[in-house]
């Protein structure tokens, strides 16, 4: 498995673990949370199979999500992830898909930016895609914000799920490794 660690300034990302299961639980029981997400708190059975699902991803293409953690404290904040889950939506992604969430508690701060550019720039050394993707609630301006800062673009509009959501792409910039290449 490549477990990738990412720091920033404030940040730790490290693959989801086991260990995560009880900050997982405690985030997807948050409604604040879940809102954009799921529309609805899960159960911790639902948030013990998602953190299978996450460890599995990590065991079978080498990226999945990451959890996110003050650098001087280890406070968990929530997770930012790059996957493929291979959603039932039309257009269907063709490429790398883009996650992320903060607990309510430490939204505004930056944190998600921080992390979601460090998911990015993994991406865009990693691996040999010409664009990343990524889907929002269109009621979530927070999320739309944090998308276009960081460079995603609308391109379609779907329904995932029977609820409508905006996809994003965000092409990998010239000057990541390889990107001639692509």
């Amino acid at each position: 498995m490549n477990a990738e660690i990412l720091t920033t300034e404030r940040l730790v990302l490290t693959p989801v673990a086991a260990t995560d299961f009880n900050d997982l639980s405690a985030l997807w029981l948050n409604e604040d949370f879940t809102r954009h997400i799921m529309g609805r708190a899960l159960s911790t059975e639902e948030v013990w199979f998602r953190l299978l699902r996450d460890l599995g991803h990590w065991a079978a293409l080498g990226h999945g999500n990451w959890t996110i953690r003050l650098r001087d404290s280890g406070t968990y904040l929530g997770s930012v992830g790059v996957f493929d889950y291979r959603r039932d939506l039309t257009p269907p992604f063709d490429a790398p898909e883009l996650g992320w969430g903060v607990a309510p508690a430490f939204q505004g701060k930056g944190y998600a930016a921080e992390a979601l550019s460090a998911a990015l720039a993994w991406v865009d050394g990693s691996l040999a895609a010409a664009r990343s993707v990524c889907m929002i609630a269109p009621e979530n301006l927070a999320s739309l914000k944090l998308a276009a800062r960081v460079g995603f673009r609308p391109y379609a509009t779907a329904t995932y799920k029977a609820h409508p959501v905006q996809l994003f792409e965000r092409p990998r910039p010239s000057s990541a490794p390889g990107a001639d290449e692509t």
